[in-house]
C-alpha cells in the first residue's frame, strides 16, 4: 500500500511538473524577432501617417506618398498600418506565450496567412490600380512572407493534425469572406447613402459648366472626391490619365493645359488644389447650399 501510495504521488508529481513545463513553454525568438520588426515598421508608419508627414525615401507624388494618401490606405475608418501594427503585435504575443508548441504554431501559421494575403492584395492594387510601388509596403510584405515561410519551416510534427487539405479549406472560407469584405469596405461599397445636399452641389457644378480635372493616381484627387462620399458619381469629372501615370495625357486637358490635379474650372476661372464643398458652393454661386433643409431656393 506504501508503494503503491508513493507511485500514485510519484506519478502526481511528474504529471505536475510535466504541466508547469508546459505553461513555461520558451518564447520562439526567431518568430518574435520577425513580428518585433513588423511592429516597429508599422508603428513607425503609423506616426508618419499621424503626424501628416512624409516617410523616410518617400517625396511628395512618390510611389509610396501616392499608395498611402489613397483610399485604400484606410480601413473602417482607421490607417490600414494601425490594422498591420495589431495583427504584429498579436503574432508577437503567440509567439511569446503558448502553452504547446501546436497551439502558437496553429495561431501563428494563421495570423501570419491573413497578413500575407491581406498584403498581397494591398500591393495588388498599388500596382495595378494606382501603377504604383510602395517600399515601405513591399519591406511590410517581404516581413509577413518571412514570417508565414517561418511558420512552415518550423512547423511542430503532426501539424496540423486534421492534414493540409482541411487546414487550407478552413482557411479559405474564413479569410475568403473576410478579403472580399475589406475590398468593399475600400472600394465604397460599404459607405454611408448618398447625401443629398452634396449631390445638389455636385448636380449644380455640373450643370454650371464647371469641370474637374485630376487622375486616378492623384492623392488629392482621391480626398476631393472622398469629401462627396457617394455624390462623388455626379461631379463633372475630366480623367488626365487614361492611358496610365506614365502614359499621354488626355486631349481635354492638355488642350487646356492641366498641369496639376486637381484643378477646377468654375465660372471661366481656375482654381487649383482641393476644394471644401463650401469653397465650391460659394464659388459656384450656389445660393440652395446655406438654405435651411427642405427650402428650395430660386
Amino acid at each position: 500500500m506504501a508503494k503503491a501510495r508513493r507511485k500514485a504521488q510519484d506519478k502526481g508529481a511528474g504529471t505536475s511538473a510535466t504541466g508547469a513545463h508546459r505553461a513555461r513553454l520558451a518564447p520562439d525568438r526567431g518568430l518574435l524577432g520577425l513580428a518585433g520588426a513588423g511592429v516597429l515598421l508599422t508603428a513607425y508608419l503609423l506616426f508618419v501617417h499621424l503626424a501628416g508627414g512624409s516617410a523616410l525615401f518617400c517625396s511628395e507624388g512618390a510611389g509610396c506618398d501616392i499608395v498611402q494618401e489613397s483610399r485604400w490606405a484606410n480601413l473602417f475608418g482607421l490607417p490600414v498600418t494601425l490594422w498591420g501594427l495589431g495583427l504584429y503585435a498579436l503574432i508577437a504575443v503567440v509567439a511569446a506565450t503558448g502553452r504547446t508548441p501546436a497551439t502558437r504554431w496553429k495561431r501563428a501559421a494563421s495570423l501570419s496567412l491573413l497578413g500575407l494575403l491581406v498584403s498581397v492584395y494591398l500591393t495588388s492594387i498599388g500596382w495595378f490600380v494606382l501603377e504604383a510601388i510602395c517600399g515601405w509596403c513591399l519591406l511590410s510584405l517581404a516581413l509577413v512572407t518571412a514570417i508565414f515561410v517561418y511558420c512552415l519551416v518550423r512547423r511542430p510534427a503532426q501539424t496540423p493534425a486534421s492534414g493540409w487539405p482541411r487546414w487550407l479549406g478552413t482557411h479559405a472560407i474564413v479569410l475568403g469572406p473576410m478579403l472580399a469584405l475589406i475590398g468593399a469596405a475600400q472600394a465604397g461599397w460599404l459607405s454611408p447613402p448618398v447625401d443629398p445636399r452634396l449631390e445638389a452641389l455636385a448636380v449644380h457644378l455640373k450643370d454650371s459648366g464647371a469641370l474637374y480635372y485630376g487622375a486616378f493616381w492623384c492623392p488629392n484627387c482621391q480626398k476631393q472626391r472622398r469629401l462627396f462620399g457617394r455624390a462623388e458619381e455626379a461631379l463633372p469629372y475630366v480623367e488626365c490619365s487614361p492611358n496610365g501615370r506614365t502614359g499621354a495625357a488626355a486631349f481635354e486637358c492638355a488642350s487646356q493645359g492641366i498641369e496639376s490635379f486637381p484643378t477646377w474650372v468654375i465660372r471661366g476661372e481656375r482654381h487649383l488644389g482641393l476644394l471644401t464643398p463650401d469653397e465650391l458652393a460659394r464659388l459656384s454661386r450656389f445660393r440652395q447650399w446655406n438654405a435651411p433643409a427642405g427650402e428650395k431656393v430660386k
